[in-house]
């Protein structure tokens, strides 16, 4: 990873990764901006090395001395007290080594030019890093221990160091180091990722969609490990008229961990639904924490859904593996949802596809099945019925989902009404419709809330017996 000066174009962050913007000039700005800057400045400006009465081990510091890499500037980083990494990275200067070894070549040439810069005693403390790079070894050890177990091959590291550490840095830096010499929280973050690649030498470090992404506090040392999720795009056809598509929390509980004697301990409404049918399997194999399921829409708990299935995204959430075979996943799913949930394929998955699959409005094939109190003759019938076959219907809100649903009046077009038929009382018809359709409430039009109606066009009382979604015309 090379560092080509300050970030001024870096591409708009998803709010989960907002995290970012702790971490070095590789991955995000290396400065740190704030409104009260000119106020912090006049105030750091009587602690640290600012004016030429300023004296470190007895010796005033000469500020008016060249940058790096000229051996004036070189001096004057090690009369103030520049550990050996620091030193490297502000010369500017070439070495056959790296880090600190290749500073400490280079003080030894600087010694051999000037030997009254050995007179100068080395602080406590560098004044550029505060010793930070003596902890790379501990942060490395820290990291493997922190990541054993959890399948990886990328990484992504963040360092969250203290403000006034960083400006005091720069402000050292940008006047007396070489000119594109590497900012504090970079260099930090290559030494660290230096000495993980012996470690795990298979891992890439990069900036976008890594497995892993790792924020080190430069301050406590501690290591936070985000595992990022793993993503599967899949159809299911949902088979049984009693599951929801969603867990359900339980009506009287609330879903609280324990339960309650309604939900028999289990925080559910109901104990199946196609989130956990599928998502289960996958997230055993996967040695996940949880999953979240993202459908293209949804159906009732008491509709089918058969055709070739309805889309969805299943995310997986800390998953410890995170490749294994599919094709095997497709079976185990079927096999323990046998009778409730079916899929016909998985694959790989982003989370952009989130995005496509809950805002993709398709149109969709149902078949109906209703009940008409005091049915006329089957001419009757099906010549109304297929009457609505191109209507546009006004739908109000219905009353089944006003709780969670905004009050509001929804067009929406009947595509085309076939296949009518009527069994004594009973008529079952196959009808495709607009996305956003409320099917129930064109049967039995909700007291009216749905204009025109099968209930209106026949002028009687309808009750809807079944519905299953037939397709899903998404591609």
């Amino acid at each position: 990873m090379n560092w080509d000066g300050p970030d001024t174009g870096e591409p708009k962050l998803d709010e989960e990764d907002e995290w970012q913007l702790y971490a070095s000039a590789g991955y995000a700005s290396a400065e740190v901006v704030t409104e009260t800057e000119g106020i912090e400045e006049e105030e750091h400006e009587e602690v640290w090395f600012d004016g030429d009465d300023l004296e470190l081990t007895g010796a005033p510091i000469d500020w008016d001395a060249p940058p790096c890499p000229a051996p004036l500037g070189i001096a004057h980083i090690i009369r103030i007290g520049a550990c050996d990494h620091c030193l490297h990275r502000l010369a500017g200067r070439r070495t056959e080594l790296p880090g600190a070894p290749g500073g400490e070549e280079i003080r030894i040439e600087a010694l051999a030019r000037d030997a009254e810069l050995a007179k100068f005693e080395t602080p406590d403390l560098c004044p550029l890093c505060e010793d930070l790079f003596d902890d790379v070894g501990n942060i490395v050890s820290r990291v493997v221990e922190s990541t054993e177990g959890i399948e990886h091959s990328t990484i992504q590291f963040g360092i969250h160091l203290p403000k006034d550490l960083i400006q005091e840095e720069d402000r050292i830096r940008s006047r007396h180091g070489a000119p594109a010499s590497r900012p504090l929280k970079a260099a930090f973050v290559d030494a660290i990722q230096n000495e993980l690649s012996g470690h795990m030498p298979n891992v890439k470090f990069i900036k976008e969609r890594p497995d892993l992404m790792i924020l080190v506090d430069g301050l406590t040392l501690r290591i936070d490990v985000d595992v990022r999720p793993v993503f599967l795009y899949s159809r299911y056809r949902k088979l049984s008229r009693e599951i929801p598509q969603t867990r359900w929390p339980c009506r009287a509980c609330r879903g609280r961990e324990d339960g309650c004697e309604s939900c028999e301990g289990t925080g559910l409404q109901y104990l199946h639904s196609v989130q956990d049918l599928i998502g289960e399997p996958l997230r055993i194999a996967l040695n996940a924490e949880d999953t979240s399921f993202h459908g293209m829409g949804r159906e009732d708990i008491d509709v089918r859904c058969l055709g070739s299935g309805r889309p969805f995204v299943l995310e997986i959430k800390n998953p410890k593996i995170r490749e294994t075979d599919l094709d095997k996943l497709v079976s185990t799913v079927n096999e323990s949802a046998e009778g409730k949930v079916e899929i016909d394929s998985l694959r790989w998955s982003k989370r952009g596809e989130v995005r496509k699959v809950k805002e993709t409005r398709s149109e969709k094939t149902y078949t109906i099945r209703l009940k008409v109190d005091d049915i006329p003759d089957e001419n009757t019938v099906v010549k109304s019925i297929s009457s609505l076959s191109g209507v546009v219907l006004e739908q109000e809100t219905p009353k089944r989902v006003s709780h969670r649903r905004a009050a509001k009046t929804r067009k929406r077009k009947i595509v085309s009404i076939s296949d009518v038929f009527v069994e004594g009382d009973e008529v079952q018809m196959t009808l495709r419709c607009e996305a956003g359709t409320y099917i129930k409430e064109l049967v039995h039009s909700d007291e009216g809330r749905t204009v025109p109606s099968v209930s209106g066009a026949l002028e009687r009382e309808c009750e809807v017996l079944w519905l299953d979604v037939e397709e899903i015309h998404a591609d």
